[in-house]
């Protein structure tokens, strides 16, 4: 009758350890998709009008090459021209770029 009862504690603290050990490495493997962000110059005509904005990019744009299309796509819209995109950050240099880019600050 012990045996039959240790077994039993001994299998329940098995499969608390691996749902543990399951929730653990879910919360570890949550910060390693980091937020991508870039920040680039556009241009309008008729008459000239320039601006500085930030973007913030899916996984895959997350590239200087990859997010040139995306942030071209976005701003095309509203009859923006991409002239160049300056640099793919993450969100540690986002806040420093915030003022600078005022309304265009993750419009698009």
């Amino acid at each position: 009758m012990n045996i039959a009862r240790f077994q039993r504690i001994f299998a329940d603290m098995m499969y608390r350890t691996s749902i543990g050990a399951l929730a653990a490495s879910v919360l570890l493997a949550i910060p390693a998709s980091a937020a991508c962000y870039a920040d680039y110059k556009a241009k309008r005509d008729d008459p000239l009008q320039l601006h500085y904005g930030v973007v913030e990019l899916p996984d895959q744009a997350c590239s200087a090459g990859a997010a040139r299309g995306e942030i071209a796509r976005r701003i095309a819209r509203d009859g923006w021209e991409l002239l160049n995109v300056l640099s793919v950050f993450d969100d540690t240099g986002l806040e420093a770029r915030r003022d600078s880019a005022a309304e265009y600050f993750l419009r698009y």
